[in-house]
């Protein structure tokens, strides 16, 4: 190489420096910086953040992530997202210029992170390439589709009188230990073959029960298709407050894929507690309950995030399965009854049923769906269409009873057929059922072919039946296309008629 080359090549390389220098015009950016001025139970109150925006993204001292929920004259309010022990007045605060984000895909399935995407289960980093905020603005009109596919759970009495459609949003609620966590991880096993994609979020829960929850699903092979948002009680309540919207981000993305998706919210009563104690620790006036005035906003922008969207806006849906705890079966409470007419139907279950043993305790009086009905399958009109009023009969005529009344024979009979339905109601858990097993049985009990059976047996008796049909027709799921007036439902009958004559 020549001395030649090298002396011009160093001198290019000086010229280009040179112009680069001489081109280069420095520029002040201003960056924002606040102190914290008091720090209390999950919140924080700073100073010097006069161009921060409501809900964005703050770092707090050393690491410590916030969102700013109260901005005030004096200062702002921040929830944190973290531990609080670190912090100290007079610690720095940075602004972030974003929204609270979440990371989103396929790599979320099967593990239990926290709101903010962060690992609980030991399985290493999250995969994903992807992230959505948290808070988004629901699907408009125009892009929603009506609700026409069923969201089958398996459990007979849900799928029979309360059907859920995707893209509902079905209310769970009931007295605390009464099994509303049971139908919710029901409904999410059941989804095994339907290419459904679940979330379970559980807001403010015990370890004890969510490490149960995920054992359950594990074990049932659910986690293959479940995401578990999880933010223990312990938890600073910014972190609860958060975990829904987070969890529905996550749902979201699928959706706008055209995946079918369900959400199960466990539960929105220590969510909106932990609104509530954010708010009143910002010092906002207090309304009934104590609650914040825009405590119905919250679950409202949360819960209108679900839906059936159109084919050309992605096609997917979205199912919320909120659940909610009453207190002393008081659903005229403030909480419950926002969330009652927020939503398109609810589940009740009556401690008195639970006390009972009739499994799962859903109240079909005080149950109602005001969309599934449409989405539920034709041969649930052959076998069920009149089932609803016939047992709210039988339950008028069972408490008239008790007062030891004479009974006529046609009052008799129709006590003991709706004794022995309410009987075929019963369900274990984790034992979902097909909807052909479902029509078949249901098909039994409309026509009276159990009535002669003890009531205690009658269980015995639907086992026995499943087992039976199964050797002689094999899969039962044809009966799930089968119209209410097709051939086949005489034909069964008939079948069903000699099968339990030989018990």
């Amino acid at each position: 190489m020549s001395k030649g080359f090298l002396e011009e090549t160093m001198d290019k390389a000086v010229k280009g420096v040179e112009r680069g220098v001489d081109g280069f015009q420095s520029r002040m950016e201003p960056d924002e910086v606040g102190r914290i001025m008091s720090i209390t139970q999950g919140v924080v109150r700073a100073q010097g953040l006069g161009g921060v925006g409501f809900e964005e993204l703050v770092i707090l001292g050393s690491g410590v992530p916030g969102m700013v929920l109260d901005i005030q004259s004096d200062g702002v309010g921040i929830a944190l997202f973290g531990r609080g022990e670190t912090l100290r007045a007079g610690d720095e605060v940075t602004r972030t210029g974003r929204v609270l984000d979440v990371p989103v895909g396929a790599g979320l399935i099967g593990r239990v992170v926290n709101p903010l995407g962060v690992p609980l289960d030991g399985l290493g980093p999250v995969l994903s390439d992807s992230r959505l905020s948290a808070e988004r603005e629901a699907p408009s009109i125009l892009h929603r589709a009506p609700v026409d596919t069923p969201l089958q759970t398996g459990i007979k009495v849900i799928d029979t009188l309360i059907p859920i459609g995707r893209g509902q949003r079905e209310l769970i609620l009931g007295d605390r230990q009464t099994g509303k966590t049971a139908i919710a991880l029901d409904a999410i096993c059941n989804q095994k073959d339907a290419d459904v994609v679940c979330i379970y979020c559980a807001i403010g829960q015990r370890s004890s029960s969510v490490a149960r929850a995920h054992d359950e699903l594990k074990r049932r092979g659910a986690m293959d298709y479940t995401l578990m948002v999880v933010v223990e009680g312990g938890e600073p309540p910014g972190l609860q407050f958060i975990a829904p919207y987070a969890a529905t981000a996550m749902g979201e993305y699928f959706m706008h894929q055209g995946r079918d998706v369900l959400v199960v919210y466990d539960d929105l009563t220590r969510h909106a507690q932990a609104y509530r104690q954010l708010s009143l620790l910002m010092r906002r006036p207090p309304g009934r309950e104590a609650f914040p005035g825009d405590i119905f906003y919250i679950h409202s922008r949360l819960l209108e995030r679900s839906t059936r969207l159109k084919p050309e806006f992605g096609g997917g849906t979205l199912t919320a399965l909120p659940i909610i705890e009453t207190e002393a079966q008081n659903i005229s409470a403030y909480i419950p009854t926002n969330l009652i007419s927020i939503t398109d139907g609810q589940l009740y279950l009556s401690p008195e049923l639970f006390q009972k043993g009739l499994l799962p305790a859903v109240d079909v009086g005080m149950s109602v769906s005001r969309v599934g009905g449409r989405a539920q399958l034709p041969a649930y009109g052959k076998v069920a269409s009149d089932l609803r009023l016939t047992y709210s009969q039988f339950q008028e005529l069972e408490a008239f009873a008790r007062f030891g009344t004479r009974l006529d024979d046609d009052t008799r009979v129709k006590l003991e057929h709706g004794r022995r339905v309410r009987e075929i109601f019963k369900q274990d858990r984790f034992s979902p059922m097909s909807v052909g097993e479902q029509a078949a049985v249901l098909l039994a009990a409309t026509k009276g072919l159990f009535d002669q059976v003890p009531v205690g047996e009658v269980l015995a008796a639907e086992k026995h039946l499943l087992e039976r049909l199964a050797q002689s027709r094999g899969n039962l799921d044809s009966l799930a296309r089968a119209l209410p007036d097709d051939a086949v439902w005489d034909e069964l009958a008939r079948e069903i008629k000699t099968i339990v004559a030989e018990l």
